[in-house]
């Protein structure tokens, strides 16, 4: 069964791949948010004389660490990711606007 010249495997490989980039798109969104609230939270505390500069150091020390983990996994599930696909890259356009 043809439809517009794509078999179904097609495209139901074409959705699959727009899923996962919107939901990709709303991940980053949120963890954009939540990164922005955490910035906003360390000012106000520092502002306020709850947070030294000496102890945002040693908690961005401890943060650096913990990244840098995140970080070498991550770099696993980006090989995985087909972001040169274009139905990928239309759902996480959307994704990052609409998440």
């Amino acid at each position: 069964m043809e439809i517009f010249g794509l078999t179904l495997t097609q495209i139901v490989s074409i959705i699959g791949l727009f899923i996962l980039g919107l939901l990709v798109g709303i991940l980053i969104r949120r963890l954009l948010s939540v990164a922005l609230i955490l910035l906003a939270i360390v000012i106000l505390a520092m502002a306020l004389g709850y947070l030294s500069p000496s102890s945002l150091v040693a908690l961005l020390h401890y943060a650096g660490y913990a990244l840098a983990t995140a970080y070498a996994k991550a770099q696993q599930f980006i090989n995985v990711i087909p972001y040169s696909s274009l139905a990928f890259i239309i759902g996480l356009v959307i994704g990052l606007i609409r998440g």
